[in-house]
């Protein structure tokens, strides 16, 4: 049981201090989400102006530390990596990912606006690198969009994108957090699509 625990405190230990996979010699790592995924050209441009909170986030990831999960040692435990930060809060990263994928589908406002057109709301509840062994992780981003207009609910749905990470270390988080973002992106924008906005005048 002892030697069990060491090896996933040391595990625990060796991901925090690393982001390349070789002990952190450069501390203070900046990563964003890179250039975004083309909208694929399909996609139908949306019949109205779209008001677009920033994105909201619980209080764990209200920060620009990224997390990582060890669940194949205890699943109810995150860790940050010690020496690789986000540029910013992973909500405000999304923020910028949603507002520029529906700028190219139509006019998008900031949501303060007082104008009478839909409202996208979009709390993120998961945005993580969860390692299913010691080589083994993904990028699981987990968010719950609301569409509204005038106080009226129009239409929720929980959105859930997964992507594997290449590399079992920081770097390989965030790359696959980028393609998972992405790929919610891309499920939010057909969703909209779907939409009626019945209420339209």
């Amino acid at each position: 049981m002892r030697v069990a625990l060491a090896c996933t405190l040391g595990a625990c230990a060796l991901l925090a201090a690393c982001s390349f996979g070789t002990p952190a010699a450069v501390s203070n790592v900046r990563f964003d989400l890179g250039p975004a995924a083309a909208v694929p050209p399909s996609a139908d441009k949306l019949p109205v102006t779209m008001r677009v909170f920033e994105v909201r986030a619980s209080h764990a990831l209200d920060s620009d530390a990224i997390l990582y999960r060890l669940s194949y040692a205890d699943p109810r435990r995150t860790a940050a990596y010690a020496n690789s930060h986000w540029t910013m809060t992973p909500a405000l990263l999304l923020t910028q990912r949603v507002r520029a994928a529906l700028a190219a589908q139509g006019a998008v406002l900031a949501g303060g606006e007082a104008v009478d057109a839909p409202l996208l709301t979009v709390d993120l509840e998961q945005f993580e690198q969860v390692f299913d062994s010691e080589g083994q992780s993904i990028g699981a981003l987990t968010a719950r969009v609301t569409l509204s207009r005038a106080g009226k609910v129009l239409a929720q749905r929980t959105f859930v994108a997964r992507a594997p990470a290449d590399l079992p270390n920081a770097a390989g988080g965030v790359h696959a957090l980028a393609v998972a973002s992405d790929e919610f992106v891309a499920q939010l924008v057909a969703w909209l699509g779907m939409q009626t906005f019945a209420s339209t005048p």
